[in-house]
């Protein structure tokens, strides 16, 4: 057994999908059934430090400065236990993670905490991945967090397996100046997790038709971003995300995730653009809203969203780097 202590800190960036993700062709290794495209958020993050300590007798999760246990350790447990079989060591680890963002409320923190302690996790296991084979690894925790690996705006490739299924890059941060504008609406914990929705895709009766016509959005989406078209990309965008709640709202389980705020914001954004404003919704699994506009237009979106009854904050968001290794000396 080894005696020497390891540590290595990153940083990484939620992301928002424009091409949802959600349902499974396996759920054990997140091998999604389509792919999705995303765009990471940048001055939103997630700092991750993964120490491997010889004198621990456990892995140990500090989360925002509080000792976690429960279904969130053990979710970081078995994703250290894969680094561990790949690296080939027997150390346990902690685990500091902070969020600067609303932890589990629908703004991809658990693709920011994975795709960080992806990083962290292998280099202070002495592993060498390429991108793509750190995209593979923080799959394993989130499949989002796949997405939040690359940077600027993404591709999750579906694929059929393991080592198939991985995100690039199709541009990077500064092709495109769009900014997500975030109403916050809420800030607690979903009722019902991603991972726990992603399950129950599959019994709405509106899934197959989803994926069905899921290249063709894909495709859409992917042209919208390299031509820089903001109307193409409004279109796709707002048809994914409420073919992604259709499957949600009629599912073996009713997962309604809006607030009367969501839908004013879905109704208001709709408005705005019809007035000349160019601004989209979207929306993840959760009540929050993420409205998608050019740069020139943010801060007049974001006073416009404060005004909704029911918001409690919004955040500005361009689009975000790579996930990146920290120096050693950094704070958290």
């Amino acid at each position: 057994m080894s005696t020497e202590l390891k540590s290595a800190a990153a940083v990484s960036h939620p992301n928002i999908a424009f091409i949802k993700y959600w349902g499974n062709r396996d759920h054990h290794l997140r091998i999604p059934a389509s792919g999705s495209i995303s765009m990471n958020l940048g001055r939103l993050e997630t700092r991750t430090r993964v120490t491997f300590n010889p004198a621990l007798t456990a892995d140990r999760l500090i989360l925002n400065g509080e000792p976690t246990s429960g279904k969130q350790l053990q979710r970081v447990q078995t994703f250290l236990d894969h680094v561990r079989r790949l690296a080939g060591i027997d150390l346990y680890a902690e685990v500091e993670s902070k969020n600067d963002f609303p932890t589990g409320a629908g703004i991809a923190s658990s693709a920011s905490a994975f795709s960080a302690l992806a990083l962290a996790a292998a280099a202070a296991a002495g592993l060498q991945l390429s991108e793509a084979e750190l995209s593979r690894l923080a799959r394993r925790g989130s499949g989002s967090a796949c997405r939040s690996v690359p940077g600027g705006f993404v591709e999750w490739l579906a694929g059929e397996d393991d080592q198939s299924s991985y995100a690039v890059s199709i541009a990077p941060a500064d092709h495109w100046d769009l900014v997500d504008i975030v109403a916050v609406i809420s800030q607690v914990h979903k009722p019902t997790g991603s991972t726990e929705g992603h399950a129950l895709a599959e019994t709405s009766p509106l899934q197959k038709a989803r994926l069905k016509s899921a290249p063709a959005r894909l495709e859409q989406c992917r042209t919208a971003i390299l031509r820089r078209d903001f109307e193409a990309l409004a279109e796709v965008s707002e048809l994914d995300c409420n073919l992604m709640h259709a499957v949600m709202m009629t599912g073996a389980r009713r997962l309604l995730y809006w607030q009367p705020a969501t839908i004013e914001l879905m109704h208001a954004a709709g408005e705005w653009r019809r007035s000349g404003i160019p601004v989209f919704y979207t929306i993840d699994a959760g009540p929050n809203v993420h409205l998608i506009c050019p740069a020139a237009e943010a801060d007049r979106v974001a006073a416009a969203a404060a005004q909704i009854q029911g918001i409690k904050e919004v955040l500005q968001a361009p689009a975000g780097s790579a996930a990146h290794l920290l120096a050693e000396e950094v704070n958290l």
